[in-house]
């Protein structure tokens, strides 16, 4: 009898235990939830419905001062086949793109490579490095730049020392780009830190062996360095190009866009749609353009990083 009551309470037992842990997990999933409702709170109301908000208007034509007329594809198709300022525009930013992303790359894998060094006073470096790209995308700095690039500016000054007559660096149409190219590759800060990080995770057994075998310091670079350090280029790849296609701050302040549009960067374009001429069902449908085209851009990439980015889990490309 005993051993038939032990052997019904058996039983039941388990399942109070089952039903404890059910509800210590539910309340441990409330908590959770009741934790992260601001931040959910916020994505939705601050996120998630202005981006629906934006798609709805992209189809509408609206000033702010009325309410929003349904256009369908109007907006759409205005500024396909209309709209000029919008493929000059598109022309800059992918002109910008071209030229300032592999050369922040290429400097920021230069300087990420002095200093992965084991030297005295190298963290020091590091930081003063670093420190600019705190302040590089301020409105502060776009007036420093464009203070220094102006005929009468600091550059004209130091060429001077040398007997070189300077330009209007912002003024002319064929140098205006190339002050923003530059300002954006002095910005090279985070990238820098991220292919440090990079630089530090590829195992010194390589390097060594490869010593071993005479191999000289350009072929370790283009053989070890390269791979390994592939899926970090990849990466500060991809959000250099979405970064770069958002370029703003720097065309508003240095250069408004001129001369003769030559700095009429897209997000400087869309701005003005919304907030000098108050068409926000037009800038609604540009900037859902921009979206496309820098998820297109992203999509090509990772297709073509199979041929090109070294993962070490899988034994190969990806």
């Amino acid at each position: 009898m005993r051993a038939e009551a032990v052997h019904k309470t058996k039983p039941m037992a388990s399942r109070l235990s089952k039903t404890k842990k059910l509800k210590g997990t539910n309340d441990n999933n409330l908590a959770g939830y009741l934790f992260i409702s601001p931040w959910l709170l916020g994505f939705l109301l601050l996120t998630l419905w202005p981006i629906v908000q934006s798609f709805y208007l992209s189809f509408t034509d609206y000033s702010l001062l009325e309410a929003p007329s349904w256009t369908g594809m109007d907006n759409y198709a205005n500024i396909f086949a209309n709209d000029n300022d919008f493929t000059t525009s598109l022309k800059v930013t992918f002109l910008f793109v071209l030229f300032s992303v592999p050369l922040k790359l290429f400097f920021s894998l230069m300087v990420a490579m002095m200093l992965n060094k084991n030297l005295k006073g190298m963290n020091l470096y590091r930081t003063a490095i670093y420190f600019p790209s705190l302040i590089g995308g301020s409105i502060a700095v776009s007036a420093l730049w464009r203070n220094m690039f102006n005929r009468n500016g600091y550059f004209n000054q130091v060429l001077d020392w040398f007997g070189i007559q300077g330009v209007g660096w912002i003024t002319n149409p064929h140098t205006s780009l190339a002050t923003l190219i530059l300002l954006n590759t002095w910005q090279f800060g985070s990238t820098m830190v991220i292919f440090l990080a990079g630089l530090k995770q590829i195992p010194q057994e390589l390097y060594e062996s490869a010593s071993v075998d005479g191999a000289s310091k350009i072929r370790k670079f283009f053989h070890i360095t390269l791979p390994m350090l592939s899926p970090v280029m990849f990466f500060n790849l991809v959000l250099g190009i979405i970064g770069s296609f958002q370029m703003f701050t720097a065309a508003f302040i240095i250069t408004q866009g001129g001369p003769i549009n030559s700095t009429y960067m897209y997000a400087l374009f869309l701005y003005e749609k919304a907030f000098k001429h108050y068409q926000m069902g037009y800038a609604s449908a540009l900037a859902w353009i921009l979206l496309v085209i820098v998820a297109l851009m992203t999509a090509i990439n990772f297709l073509v990083s199979r041929y090109w980015v070294f993962y070490e889990t899988d034994g190969g490309k990806s």
